[in-house]
């Protein structure tokens, strides 16, 4: 049975609490995730940012809270092609282009696009500062690397692994992606990449994306698949990849499109499920070393309300998870100014 432990880095000191532990996990939220440019009823629901925020103020969980910022073209042309990084931004990106997105072209579109990869940047930013940090929003895992597909844009995630690289000197970054559709524009950007390895956990049924892109590891699993049953294959897959590739970041897409009464997902997990699978996501990065920044994917359903309520069980579950990923961070910092 897996639990939560004292990190097992090596010569770990016993480190006092941060003050940032005792006010909550760091929260990433910007008042711009209000913004919705689609039509009321479209199947994307956007609203769900914004939404999730309102509640997590509601549980008392919103104390640390912080703003991105907007990121510049050249942080995302580290993922993303130049031309089809200055053509959406200006405005000037085909119709097919937007067609394959799924979604019109809007300023207010390029505004909530934008802060949402802003988000993930600085989500990761926090992770290695605190241990563990999580989204309000993201998991825009189907955008490649010259074009979006499936609401998606811009790669988040991918982004902010780059602009970590980058900007923190990471240099091995893991990418957990639970969602229930495979992070094809993940796995097709760093394939071939040895400083990306990408974990995509997936369902076998559904009919998107396709074609499908080989991540590092894809674990397909058949519609239907239960807590139990799911369980059971991410407590052999997610720490034998952590020990294998022994990543300095691991970016978690926690998507609740798995739930047995998402409108788009075909398995059946339950909340406790979901819980549990969060709960175990940051157990095994704690226990492995490595900080984690989480964006909260996928979740579809005509009431919103349920939808919230999955994802509060990520920041419930990265609320549980500071005071061990806390200690991973003050360590990972000691080690690196151990080495300057």
């Amino acid at each position: 049975m897996w639990r939560i432990r004292r990190p097992q880095c090596p010569g770990i000191l016993r480190y006092a609490h941060v003050v940032q532990s005792q006010q909550g996990h760091p929260i990433v939220y910007h008042p711009d995730f209000k913004i919705s440019p689609l039509k009321l009823g479209h199947r994307f629901p956007m609203p769900k940012d914004h939404l999730v925020y309102v509640r997590l103020k509601e549980l008392g969980y919103a104390n640390a809270t912080f703003t991105p910022r907007c990121p510049d073209s050249e942080t995302l042309s580290l993922v993303h092609s130049r031309s089809y990084v200055d053509s959406f931004i200006a405005g000037t990106i085909s119709a097919e282009k937007m067609r394959r997105i799924g979604l019109p072209w809007s300023e207010e579109l390029l505004k909530r696009t934008l802060i949402g990869v802003g988000s993930a940047v600085l989500a990761a930013r926090l992770a290695l500062q605190y241990g563990v940090a999580a989204m309000c929003n993201g998991g825009t895992h189907h955008a490649h690397a010259d074009h979006g597909s499936g609401w998606c844009i811009f790669n988040d995630l991918a982004v902010a692994a780059r602009a970590a690289q980058r900007d923190a000197g990471v240099k091995k970054v893991l990418f957990v992606d639970l969602d229930v559709h495979q992070g094809d524009g993940t796995a097709a950007i760093f394939w071939n990449d040895p400083s990306v390895f990408t974990l995509s956990v997936h369902c076998d049924a559904q009919s998107f994306p396709a074609p499908l892109h080989k991540s590092s590891e894809d674990v397909a699993l058949p519609a239907g698949t239960s807590d139990r049953e799911y369980m059971q294959v991410l407590e052999e897959v997610v720490p034998r990849v952590l020990e294998q590739f022994q990543p300095e970041l691991v970016l978690y897409n926690a998507g609740v499109d798995v739930h047995k009464d998402d409108a788009l997902g075909k398995m059946s997990l339950t909340d406790e499920g979901i819980l549990r699978r969060d709960k175990f996501v940051f157990s095994a990065c704690a226990n492995a070393c490595v900080p984690v920044a989480c964006a909260i994917g996928g979740g579809y359903q005509e009431d919103h309300t349920r939808i919230v309520e999955r994802h509060v069980l990520l920041h419930r579950a990265a609320r549980e998870a500071l005071p061990a990923l806390s200690q991973v961070a003050l360590f990972r910092k000691a080690q690196r100014n151990s080495t300057n």
